[in-house]
């Protein structure tokens, strides 16, 4: 399947229908109200650039604004780059919400990552467009350090002499430049949402920049030692990225903090939702809309159901079978499992482990009624 930029959503439609390349040209025709997605369906077939060329892609992507298609033609190595990270921030969402009634998954036959949850301005489609633009800043920072681009590299502002609370050291080694990873995704993932001037653009906007920041928040110094036995008499030291995970628990704690807000009279920003609640600073995700309860398939909303899904008999969050099955119960199978036991360590330098058989319980919820399930459909 291809990965996205951005997930997209599909047209409305009685069933779901699975774009391939060939249909770009149709998709150039639709409605109005379909060419509102065309800036989360572009995103999805970055993941074909590595095959096809950049430029035939650029030249075929329905929805691109001027700026995108330019930027895409321009700089097809970074279009690569961008396609390949894509499935680092995909693995990363599903790592946040897998144990969550919507967990990322896609629909039936659906082509797009996320499916239709992104026509509804949820705290999840929130999550999305923060996580994957984080996800774009990181997979072109590194990029640029690993000598992968052609228009940048290592950052060239670190260099000479500088200072930390353990004291001075020389700047060395190749520190990532996260300020052009930013300022690449800020050019080619907004451009779009500024062609437009409502509440979605502006909701887009303002979390695809939490997912941007969100990356540099995390950026650490490392140093090498220099003297007699590593004594650190001199050190030598770059910045660098963490790892992509601390990016994605951030932003999943974004995602619960999440803030329900209102767009304002002039049409420049937000106001809170409920007066109760504290105004959204540019650091929260912000929604317009609440979810569904994903417990059913419901196409247009964007949910799966969790029918299927493998639950936790004795968790009481969650993942755990009542909250998981919405109340409709789970069956149970047993299933024979091959585990490592009886490991020994072995001289020298080895540990040996015998594979024993165990049976265990998987926990699984059950169908919702086929009248339940209708009514969502």
């Amino acid at each position: 399947r291809a990965s996205s930029l951005h997930p997209l959503a599909q047209p409305r439609k009685t069933r779901p229908h699975s774009y391939t390349l060939p249909d770009l040209h149709q998709l150039t025709r639709q409605s109005p109200a379909a060419s509102k997605m065309h800036t989360m369906r572009s995103r999805v077939y970055f993941g074909y650039i590595g095959a096809l060329g950049a430029r035939v892609i650029c030249d075929n992507i329905p929805g691109l604004v001027n700026k995108q298609r330019h930027l895409c033609q321009r700089h097809p190595d970074i279009m690569q780059a961008i396609g390949e990270g894509t499935k680092e921030w995909i693995r990363e969402c599903q790592h946040q919400f897998r144990h969550h009634r919507w967990n990322c998954s896609t629909l039936d036959r659906d082509h797009t990552v996320f499916g239709r949850v992104l026509l509804r301005s949820s705290r999840e489609a929130a999550f999305v467009y923060a996580i994957s633009s984080a996800g774009v800043v990181y997979a072109l920072t590194r990029a640029c350090s690993q000598g992968e681009l052609k228009t940048c590299n290592c950052d060239p502002h670190k260099r000479g002499r500088d200072s930390d609370d353990r004291g001075d050291f020389d700047w060395g080694g190749c520190s990532d430049n996260i300020n052009y990873g930013i300022k690449f995704a800020k050019a080619f993932i907004d451009a779009k949402e500024r062609t437009v001037r409502d509440a979605r653009a502006l909701m887009n906007l303002h979390n695809n920049r939490c997912g941007r920041t969100a990356v540099k928040r995390f950026m650490k110094l490392e140093c090498k030692c220099h003297g007699v036995s590593g004594s650190c008499t001199l050190r030598t030291c770059w910045m660098a990225m963490s790892d992509f995970r601390k990016t994605g628990d951030y932003l999943r704690r974004k995602y619960n903090g999440a803030i329900e807000v209102t767009m304002n009279q002039d049409g420049t920003g937000f106001a809170v939702a409920n007066k109760a609640f504290r105004k959204a600073t540019k650091n929260d995700l912000v929604y317009f809309e609440n979810s569904p309860d994903y417990c059913l398939q419901d196409k247009t909303a964007g949910s799966l159901g969790t029918a299927g899904r493998v639950c936790n008999k004795t968790s009481r969050g969650t993942d755990g079978c009542e909250v998981m099955c919405c109340g409709r119960g789970y069956d149970t199978t047993r299933v024979k499992q091959i585990t490592k036991c009886e490991c020994k360590f072995k001289w020298c330098c080895a540990v040996e482990c015998k594979d024993c058989e165990e049976a265990v319980d998987i926990h699984t919820c059950k169908a919702p009624k086929r009248a339940d399930w209708l009514e969502q459909t």
